[in-house]
């Protein structure tokens, strides 16, 4: 997709404008004309090219879900099972006091097929002693035919109602220039759109990568001999592992379960230390998020303490071994009171240690703030960049969204959004 602009006036000689351009200028203009809430059931009818069925945006109902999740399989997203639907929005603790009107996605409908969807994730966050209304876009998926009018449910998910904050934390470089036209943001807080990693098994991780080059069984063998033996050796030279000082802090590993109301006081005690946005992380949100239908993962809550005091946690997940890429253990979450450099050491080499028994070629994390990376940083990682930032966000009121351009409000990672939502399969 090339612009979704509306296209200027063509001079005499100037060559027509491409369908799909006259498609996204045509919807750019129904939208700005229209006046059906974008909460509404009502459908609205958008061009398409002459060969298609006539594709009609209208709000999902929960009698999509077998559709959805068709549509989601065909075109290479994760399938999650119906069961899901009522987790994100029937028993979702963000709906308790939301207004039973707030959509829970749009699709795009032929009256025959679903040819295109965006969900809306319901979510509360904290900006000091304010609780907001959050939504993040979930899944959009788009027949081929049909992705010129994509602009249409992007349209609907920033226009609907009810919302303080929009995010989006799985963006592609497409869904980065969508998110441009309403007007949204990257996030600004630093190095997001790098991962950092280490290799826990260096001949599995080797092999994996020397497979990928498409090599003849020989030389593939001898590929992946080679750079294990280079990826422990530099392993070994560089100490690219977490290791602790010493310390009185002890930690435990419990099921996501089993978060009691420590975790209570120690989300209360983490919001009152300066004003920053924070995603709800009470006891039993936390316990509500964690517990996904259909997940092949194993989560792990590692709970670092003090005595009988819980000064952090950190919430990994292992991943199932994939047909064609390293097994991987993800941080899902980690949560520290006033950033405890000993404390985040603790939960780190406990993860490292935890992912290897689990059998993980690669130990990696997305995001948080620089306090929490500094620690990292120090161990040596490996790192990898996104091709685009995977978070954007906006906020309803202008006031509000220009304070949030400030990096040291943010505590992003993948517990924000739909990221650690979604089952692992």
């Amino acid at each position: 997709m090339t612009s979704l602009h509306t296209p200027e006036k063509q001079r005499p000689d100037a060559p027509a404008p491409s369908l799909e351009k006259r498609i996204v200028a045509s919807i750019l203009s129904r939208i700005r004309e229209s006046r059906t809430d974008p909460g509404s059931t009502d459908a609205v009818r958008l061009p398409v090219a002459d060969n298609l069925p006539a594709a009609h945006l209208r709000q999902a109902t929960p009698d999509d879900a077998n559709a959805v999740i068709e549509l989601k399989r065909r075109w290479g997203l994760i399938p999650d099972p119906r069961e899901n639907w009522d987790k994100l929005w029937r028993t979702n603790p963000a709906l308790k006091d939301a207004d039973p009107r707030r959509p829970i996605g749009w699709v795009l409908d032929t009256d025959h097929a679903l040819v295109g969807y965006i969900g809306s994730v319901p979510s509360t966050y904290y900006w000091g002693d304010e609780t907001l209304s959050a939504a993040t876009g979930h899944a959009l998926v788009v027949e081929p035919g049909y992705r010129a009018t994509s602009v249409a449910l992007n349209s609907a998910f920033f226009r609907q109602k009810y919302v303080d904050l929009y995010l989006g934390t799985t963006a592609i470089e497409a869904v980065d220039k969508i998110s441009k036209i309403f007007k949204c943001d990257q996030l600004p807080q630093p190095d997001y759109d790098t991962v950092l990693f280490w290799i826990l098994r260096a001949q599995p991780f080797a092999d994996v990568v020397a497979k990928k080059l498409n090599l003849r069984k020989p030389a593939s063998y001898v590929a992946g001999a080679l750079g294990s033996v280079a990826l422990a050796a530099d392993k070994t030279l560089r100490r690219r592992w977490p290791r602790r000082s010493k310390s009185s802090l002890e930690v435990s590993v419990i099921k996501p379960s089993e978060i009691d109301d420590d975790f209570d006081q120690l989300w209360y005690a983490k919001r009152a230390e300066r004003k920053r946005l924070l995603a709800d992380r009470s006891a039993a949100t936390l316990r509500w998020h964690f517990d996904i239908p259909g997940d092949h993962s194993k989560l792990e809550v590692l709970c670092c303490r003090e005595g009988r005091d819980l000064q952090g946690y950190m919430i990994l997940r292992h991943e199932p071994a994939p047909d064609n890429g390293p097994r991987r253990s993800i941080v899902s979450d980690i949560f520290v009171l006033q950033d405890r450099r000993d404390v985040i050491e603790n939960l780190f080499v406990a993860a490292y240690e935890q992912s290897k028994r689990a059998g993980s070629h690669v130990f990696e994390v997305v995001g948080f703030p620089q306090s929490i990376r500094t620690v990292m940083q120090q161990w040596s990682p490996y790192e990898r960049r996104f091709p685009a930032c995977p978070f954007h966000f906006k906020a309803s009121g202008a006031a509000f969204h220009q304070a949030l351009m400030d990096p040291a409000v943010w505590y992003a990672g993948p517990y924000d959004g739909d990221t650690t939502l979604m089952p692992a399969l």
